[in-house]
């Protein structure tokens, strides 16, 4: 067990290294907005939880390279103490790329060290706190890349992270509408394996009778959305909703580019041409909300989505296609639920009945944050497969558009 979690640690760290070789030196402290981080932050921030939450309390002889490190790759545990200014990250161009590598490298071979000498009172804790690290840092892998993507966005230049030809586009099947007879349904993580405290406990959850699409939205439907003038109809919009589109000024999905009568779209391949079928990504949950409004649908709650994904099989693709981009749906039943984009819900971020954090600063990895955000459901493109499951619950706050986040519509079952 000792060997194949010192493994899954390793090919998790190898990865972010991986993830990393096409940037130029120059984008390495790249943030262009207060909600992103430049990918040398998230080097060293994943390399702090591991240095914190393990290393500091577990090995007794483990020495930091540098004990400022504490402050400025703190992300947001008030229990540790002062953290950097997040707006300001993008101005550490101390410590270099190359000492933030050595940090890492530092701190891995400890964690090693760690795993041999660990003493059988604490190993189950230690066991614990390692999974929990390799799924935090799986989760800064994603954010990697809807942060670079962003940053790179600003630049007139538009930038490609990496290269690839355009897919060929090919026409959607229509919606389909699949029924689920709702009743007293389980909802929350069930497995032995690793899960995120807010998936827990599971609980039972009474669901009326619902429908949900067997796809995703597509760039072509929620076109007819805007020439519909669904941008200027405030009775779609949520309040808060449309005082964040009209400040925003929103009039599309976010990337979306029109030029000289050209449908275009910025991917982190580049500019491409906006394939008519792909779903339509880097939606606010207002967005959705409204699109699902003017549908004559509404957004499913995250007990729904869960429970039609129960069933289905597990993903089997995400980040490691090396896609960086959804792609159209494809065959029959229920489709895209994974690695495409992730799928906003109508439910609020709130705690499950009988939830307990953590206790400890650890306990702030996702208790804190249960207030004023929606849940999203699914995994996205830059999601690393085996990372997301049907209980995964994603969280964000509803104007936020630069995840890979779409729409899947719900509506109330006539029967």
């Amino acid at each position: 067990m000792t060997s194949q979690l010192l493994q899954r640690f390793r090919d998790t760290r190898a990865q972010s290294l991986a993830f990393c070789e096409p940037l130029l030196p120059e984008d390495y402290s790249l943030q262009a907005e207060a909600f992103t981080s430049p990918p040398k932050w998230h080097l060293a921030h994943t390399t702090w939880f591991f240095e914190t939450f393990l290393l500091k309390p577990f090995l007794q002889d483990y020495h930091t390279p540098e004990e400022r490190y504490e402050v400025l790759f703190n992300s947001y545990y008030n229990g540790i103490g002062e953290q950097f200014p997040r707006p300001r990250r993008g101005l550490l161009t101390r410590p270099t790329t190359e000492e933030i590598h050595h940090y890492r490298e530092h701190v891995d071979a400890a964690i090693g060290r760690l795993l041999t000498q660990q003493s059988p009172a604490d190993s189950n804790a230690i066991r614990q706190r390692i999974e929990l690290g390799i799924e935090h840092e799986r989760q800064h892998q994603e954010l990697f890349f809807t942060d670079l993507k962003y940053s790179f966005s600003v630049n007139p230049l538009l930038p490609a992270y990496l290269p690839k030809p355009e897919a060929p586009s090919s026409a959607s099947h229509a919606i389909a509408w699949l029924a689920y007879a709702g009743g007293l349904v389980a909802t929350g993580y069930d497995g032995d394996g690793f899960c995120f405290d807010n998936e827990l406990p599971r609980h039972q959850v009474f669901l009326q009778p619902f429908e949900l699409a067997s796809r995703l939205v597509t760039n072509e439907e929620f076109s007819a959305f805007i020439d519909d003038g669904g941008y200027r109809r405030p009775e779609l919009w949520l309040a808060d909703g449309w005082d964040s589109a009209q400040t925003g000024n929103w009039q599309a999905p976010l990337y979306w580019i029109d030029r000289d009568g050209e449908s275009l779209e910025y991917t982190l391949h580049g500019v491409q041409t906006r394939s008519p079928s792909n779903p339509v990504c880097h939606i606010s949950g207002y967005e959705a909300d409204a699109y699902a409004r003017w549908a004559g649908a509404r957004l499913p709650t995250e007990h729904e989505w869960e429970l039609a994904a129960a069933k289905s099989a597990p993903p089997a693709q995400g980040v490691d296609s090396g896609h960086y981009h959804p792609r159209p749906a494809s065959g029959s039943g229920l489709q895209q639920l994974y690695g495409d984009c992730w799928q906003w819900t109508q439910s609020a971020y709130s705690p499950y009945p009988g939830y307990e954090p953590s206790a400890g600063a650890i306990g702030e990895y996702n208790g804190k944050f249960m207030s004023n955000q929606w849940v999203l459901r699914g995994g996205s493109c830059v999601s690393k497969a085996e990372h997301v499951r049907c209980s995964y619950r994603n969280f964000f706050y509803p104007p936020d558009r630069w995840q890979f986040s779409g729409i899947r519509l719900a509506r109330n079952s006539e029967s």
